[in-house]
């Protein structure tokens, strides 16, 4: 097989050739079929995620171990089961959940692998879907996909459970007040496109790029806001009548934390996922002066893959913008991801 990976970070993604795997114990072998390209593997491909003040948190001493394939957005047909693998068959074609703990612990059993103190994601910790085979450990992370394109199913994996967790988050005044989106990359518009699926009252659109809020004013944002404005807090409170009850920011940056902590209502909700970097730093009465939460939220659970493909099948495909390139195209695909020239997502499609 042919894997696209990171042996020096900082450096492009190397083409290795290997061996085929072949499956043991609950094992199964997916030829990709598709694999999502996401922001966070330019920050794993780098080496480190950017803590502010001149802070870095490696990932090689998070755990992961080069050479590693990246890709954890992943559609793959079954190849290959272990003698122990149940629920799946040759020829299936399954959506790959990545977010994999221990199984043991008291996280993983109560049903958030993702937030396991032991990870062992795809595409991080263990080799992912930039390749022309990916191995999985479990049955019980493939999903069925039915009659979706695997092009489209594909970043439910991430950019959709993603998303998905953090509206679910926002609670009872998801249906009755606006929700302010911060951000309108692939995250953005998976998002915005998933508010309105889950009866969402009305999203308003923050972003710098005017190319990015013009595609978010057309896929349905009731308004969108020049993130890097003077005055881009008083246009969010403007537009949420006296200031946003949530604000989703997917960017995770310090000037983006801190305008959504600005635009807040009293009592309102900051929920923080994007990985940009940096630090901000808060003065501390207005928290419970204004009763105000900042809660973080990364990826999502098993549970909530199962709700998402289920909401997906029942009202239809996110009208995001996917752009298909084969896997040879990755380091070209990372460079046009890392300078904003994506709008929506790129997935690539290997060939064995």
């Amino acid at each position: 097989m042919r894997s696209f990976q990171v042996c020096q970070c900082g450096e492009p993604l190397q083409c290795n050739e290997m061996p085929d795997p072949k499956p043991a114990g609950t094992e199964v072998l997916l030829k990709v079929v598709a694999a999502g390209v996401c922001h966070s593997d330019l920050h794993l491909s780098d080496g480190y995620f950017d803590l502010g003040g001149g802070k870095k948190l490696s990932v090689t001493e998070r755990g992961m171990k080069l050479p590693v394939t990246l890709g954890h957005e992943n559609v793959g047909e079954v190849v290959a089961v272990g003698p122990d693998a149940r629920g799946v068959k040759l020829g299936d074609r399954r959506l790959v959940d990545p977010w994999m703990g221990c199984g043991e612990c008291t996280v993983c059993k109560r049903g958030d692998e993702q937030l396991c103190t032991k990870p062992g994601s795809i595409g991080v910790f263990r080799n992912g879907g930039y390749s022309t085979h990916l191995m999985v450990p479990h049955p019980r992370y493939l999903f069925d996909i039915g009659n979706i394109p695997p092009e489209r199913a594909a970043p439910l994996a991430c950019s959709g459970v993603t998303t998905y967790s953090a509206l679910k988050k926002v609670g009872p005044t998801l249906t009755t007040d606006p929700v302010v989106i911060i951000g309108a990359g692939g995250l953005g518009l998976m998002c915005l496109a998933l508010h309105k699926a889950m009866g969402g009252h009305s999203a308003i659109v923050v972003d710098i790029d005017p190319a990015k809020r013009d595609a978010a004013k057309k896929a349905g944002a009731a308004a969108v806001i020049d993130g890097a404005a003077p005055d881009a807090s008083k246009q969010i409170i403007a537009a949420t009548k006296g200031g946003a009850w949530a604000v989703i920011d997917l960017v995770g940056s310090a000037a983006t934390a801190k305008l959504g902590l600005d635009s807040l209502a009293k009592a309102g909700k900051l929920i923080l996922v994007g990985l940009y970097g940096g630090e901000i730093t808060l003065s501390l009465p207005p928290f419970p002066m204004k009763a105000i939460t900042i809660q973080g939220s990364y990826t999502g659970s098993l549970t909530e893959t199962a709700e998402l493909i289920e909401l997906v099948q029942r009202t239809g495909l996110p009208p995001v913008p996917v752009a298909t390139r084969p896997l040879d195209d990755v380091n070209a695909v990372l460079s046009e991801l890392r300078a904003g020239k994506v709008i929506g997502r790129v997935v690539l499609t290997p060939v064995s």
